[in-house]
């Protein structure tokens, strides 16, 4: 087992890493967004990218998605925990607090969210785009440590770069929308695809512009809540990575098993070499 994770808004290095080692990858999706960074964490081995670069340097759109995730599966991630601020679109759901969303709805327009294409087929089964047994392990771990959260949800994803005008805002609560972010639910679809583990972990730093009797967002205020989510969602990853099981299995691991619909001697040879980290078990490249 390896788990990566990947950083995002205020969380641009994990601490607690250790034999730390700094890897450059270069893959077929162009660059990612940064280096990723290898060690053990609570001994187990991690992986640690952020998303929007060190200085935060790449907008939502911005971010090279497939390279991101690729990179995670060439080097062995079998769990990705994603880390994301994000605006709330319930009551209930207070700024500071933590929420595990169990599934999104994509309001995107602008970024690739597959490896495939160009004469290789698959269609993943999606229903359920969080895994169980991960989700189950973040939740369990907050109310551990009595850290106020929320299980399950919708985490509505949006293109940005602007936040939502009032009218969608309320049109996004309107279809029982949780929260709302601009970036887990490309990483959650490519996830899959890579048959890996994939959960998020939302931010909630804001209510969105809905809320009447609040300020509407602005980046001060995000800022201003971010410091103290950031530092709660280290204590948790260090507290749940040990109770991520070595052996845990789930449909996840095998997610292409049935979702193949190019025969392998009809994928272009660029594609197979390509893909190799994600279907080399179905489809061995003849280059």
């Amino acid at each position: 087992m390896k788990i990566g994770i990947i950083g995002g808004s205020g969380l641009y290095d994990l601490e607690g890493l250790l034999n730390l080692e700094e890897l450059r990858i270069d893959t077929p999706f162009g660059a990612p967004s940064d280096s990723f960074m290898g060690g053990q964490l609570d001994g187990v081995e991690a992986v640690f990218l952020p998303r929007h670069g060190r200085g935060h340097r790449l907008l939502p759109h911005e971010i090279p998605f497939r390279a991101n995730i690729w990179g995670m599966k060439h080097l062995g991630v079998t769990h990705l925990i994603s880390v994301s601020a994000v605006g709330s679109l319930r009551e209930d759901i207070e700024p500071g607090h933590i929420v595990f969303p169990d599934q999104f709805i994509d309001r995107t327009y602008q970024r690739a969210s597959t490896f495939f294409g160009e004469g290789a087929i698959a269609h993943i089964q999606f229903a359920d785009p969080v895994c169980s047994m991960v989700l189950e392990t973040l939740s369990s771990g907050a109310a551990e440590l009595g850290i106020v959260h929320h299980r399950g949800g919708t985490y509505i994803c949006m293109e940005g770069p602007a936040f939502s005008t009032r009218a969608e805002s309320n049109l996004y609560r309107s279809w029982g929308g949780a929260v709302i972010g601009m970036t887990n639910l490309t990483e959650a679809k490519l996830a899959r695809e890579a048959e890996i583990c994939f959960a998020t972990i939302a931010l909630a730093t804001d209510f969105d512009c809905w809320h009447e009797t609040e300020e509407d967002v602005s980046v001060e205020a995000i800022l201003a809540v971010m410091a103290s989510n950031v530092a709660t969602t280290k204590k948790l990853l260090g507290h749940i990575i040990g109770n991520l099981e070595p052996g845990m299995e789930c449909p996840c691991h095998h997610a292409l098993r049935d979702a193949l619909l190019t025969p392998p001697g009809n994928i272009p040879l660029k594609v197979q070499s390509d893909l190799q980290p994600i279907i080399g078990r179905y489809v061995r490249s003849s280059e």
